[in-house]
């Protein structure tokens, strides 16, 4: 089992060319704005406001990482989707975000973010299709298990894996969530620590 003995802020980029160089493993979280990347971020290295929280969607508008453990990266990623800002704005931190995921060489996988009370959304699936188009691994993730009970849970996990199996084989991996109850912490935790071991250094030279 993973355990965290140290988190910390690094730093804020506007540009992949900008992220840190040390060659360590990175493990990206994205979604649609106010899906809880960084409730989930703060959640798994159990400390309350390393990642920077708001209840206004766009919070997040840099690329922001966070070393653990000395070994290896979480990253934070602005949201998409219905943040309330400028149509240019929200052009331009889709391009920083898919600049990122193409280029980062050291990104071992993304957690694709999305909020578990939904039914399947067509701006996520969309962006999961890229994904898949460009070869970038992925785990979906859902959150805020903790604003339904588990009926509602397993059914509409249910309906999500029969509407992705219409296009995926084999389906992403999917872990459930919640940054409250910290449901879903272990299996998260052992996920990165699975695929951090599976990263070589000289990917970056």
């Amino acid at each position: 089992m993973l355990t965290i003995k140290s988190s910390e802020f690094i730093k804020s980029s506007a540009r992949v060319d900008d992220c840190p160089k040390a060659p360590f493993p990175e493990f990206a979280f994205i979604g649609r704005s106010n899906v809880g990347k960084s409730t989930l971020i703060n959640m798994l290295v159990n400390r309350k406001k390393l990642a920077k929280t708001s209840s206004a969607p766009g919070k997040t508008q840099l690329i922001n990482h966070f070393l653990v453990n000395n070994s290896w990266y979480l990253t934070d990623l602005p949201g998409f989707g219905f943040a309330k800002v400028p149509l240019k704005e929200k052009k331009k931190w889709d391009q920083m975000i898919k600049q990122y995921l193409v280029q980062r060489k050291q990104l071992m996988c993304t957690f694709f973010l999305i909020d578990i009370r939904l039914k399947p959304q067509a701006i996520d699936m969309n962006f999961m299709q890229w994904m898949g188009e460009n070869r970038l691994p992925f785990a979906i993730t859902f959150t805020k298990a903790d604003k339904i009970n588990k009926t509602n849970i397993k059914a509409n996990t249910r309906n999500y894996k029969n509407t992705l199996s219409k296009t995926w084989e084999p389906l992403p991996p999917l872990f459930v969530s919640s940054g409250i109850t910290a449901a879903g912490r272990n299996e998260i935790l052992e996920y990165i620590y699975e695929c951090s071991k599976l990263f070589d250094p000289e990917v970056l030279f």
